[in-house]
């Protein structure tokens, strides 16, 4: 989990409900991450009531700090919790793609478990089928 997160109201008060929310979905987000960046990330969540000519609107940023780069998203929706949701898997995306551009020379060099399975049972079919 994501040790260190920021939550925030802007011109709102936040009940107990919503930081334990934004909590329980930002901190589960450190699975997308590389894991050298797990331990000094952290995240910044600022909830701010709009008032659009439509109605009510809240609006939720996430900031994730990372090394040598700041992932943010930002959505509005007329739910809090929807808003974070968006919002989430915005973030999520983008850690995905931040993953793969900081460690995609591992994935190169390695292939997966299932590659190598695959390839090992070739060569067996190919032994058997060449009488070897």
């Amino acid at each position: 989990m994501i040790s260190h997160i920021d939550i925030a109201g802007i011109n709102l008060e936040l009940g107990d409900d919503i930081k334990k929310y934004i909590s329980r979905k930002v901190g589960k987000l450190d699975k997308y991450m590389p894991r050298h960046a797990r331990e000094s990330a952290f995240a910044e969540v600022k909830l701010r009531q709009a008032n659009k000519n439509l109605g009510n609107k809240y609006e939720c940023e996430i900031i994730m700090h990372m090394p040598g780069e700041q992932i943010q998203a930002k959505e509005s929706t007329m739910n809090m919790f929807a808003a974070v949701d968006i919002v989430e898997q915005k973030i999520k995306n983008m850690l995905v793609k931040y993953k793969q551009a900081h460690i995609a020379h591992i994935k190169e060099k390695r292939p997966s478990l299932l590659r190598r399975l695959r390839a090992r049972l070739n060569r067996q079919n190919d032994q058997d089928l060449n009488g070897g």
